[in-house]
């Protein structure tokens, strides 16, 4: 092994990465990355306004970026985007699924208890996370079964190994991605191509507009009971920051990963190793 290998191994030019939520928080930051590695990054969101304060730094290249509207429960929108791509850059070799999220009318609480979660806040946790994660992988692993190589990596979650109170419904559509990034890994080795790959990250604890109502106080921004809690059990005693995500989203995105398939990666400050005592 030698230093150019290992270079271009991370130098993504010519290669295009369509990033459902890519205008979100995790997303965006991805997205950047990549552009900086000189891909063509498509940011696939249903409000396509949200990146509005990307364009800076993606306009810093060498790669580039276009933003598409899609929405990831409607399959519709998805295959018109895929039409869109391809008149640009040509086929999508790389997909993530970053689109995803809770809901605070799915989550429980003294004013709403488990009992009393109502039935369509539950099924569009469930559809978000789950349905937005299948439905994009149709779609684009289409594609990469007709050229027979591509790479799929998944978002999961900490919830989808460790249940946390307060959010049943994302702990158990979180679960699910990563039970699907596990079959679906398999069955385009074996159905389609054995130099396809899936796998997924799951984020520990990241601030983000989903969860900051529960870790932190709207009106002093300190932190609340629960996030205290989670600071407490995370042994490297911090929240995560997007940036934190980027070295193993690079790595199971590019070649030097080239081995590894059907794998969740926990990246969450310790917080899956730590028992509490």
């Amino acid at each position: 092994m030698d230093l150019q290998t290992v270079t271009e191994w991370y130098d993504f030019s010519g290669r295009t990465v369509a990033i459902t939520g890519g205008a979100g928080i995790l997303g965006g930051e991805m997205a950047c990355m990549l552009v900086g590695c000189g891909a063509n990054v498509v940011i696939l969101d249903r409000d396509p306004s949200l990146a509005d304060r990307l364009m800076d730094r993606l306009g810093r290249g060498p790669g580039c970026a276009i933003v598409v509207y899609a929405d990831v429960l409607d399959r519709d929108t998805l295959i018109q985007a895929a039409g869109t791509i391809e008149a640009e850059f040509g086929t999508v070799d790389t997909l993530i699924n970053a689109a995803g999220g809770n809901s605070p009318r799915a989550t429980t609480g003294e004013e709403l208890s488990f009992f009393d979660l109502p039935e369509d806040a539950l099924r569009f946790v469930f559809d978000l996370n789950i349905a937005g994660t299948v439905l994009p992988s149709q779609v684009f692993a289409r594609q990469m079964a007709e050229h027979g190589e591509g790479v799929i990596l998944n978002v999961s979650s900490m919830n989808a190994f460790r249940p946390l109170t307060r959010i049943p419904a994302y702990s158990a559509a979180k679960a699910g991605v990563s039970n699907f990034t596990q079959w679906l890994a398999v069955h385009m080795a074996q159905e389609y191509s054995t130099r396809i790959r899936v796998n997924a990250v799951a984020p520990g604890f990241f601030l983000t507009a989903q969860n900051r109502f529960l870790l932190t106080e709207e009106t002093t921004g300190e932190l609340t009971p629960r996030g205290q809690s989670i600071i407490d059990h995370t042994p490297m005693a911090r929240f995560g920051d997007p940036g934190d995500l980027l070295g193993t989203v690079l790595w199971l995105l590019s070649p030097a990963s080239s081995f590894v398939t059907g794998v969740v990666v926990p990246v969450d400050g310790g917080f899956s190793a730590f028992s509490g005592v």
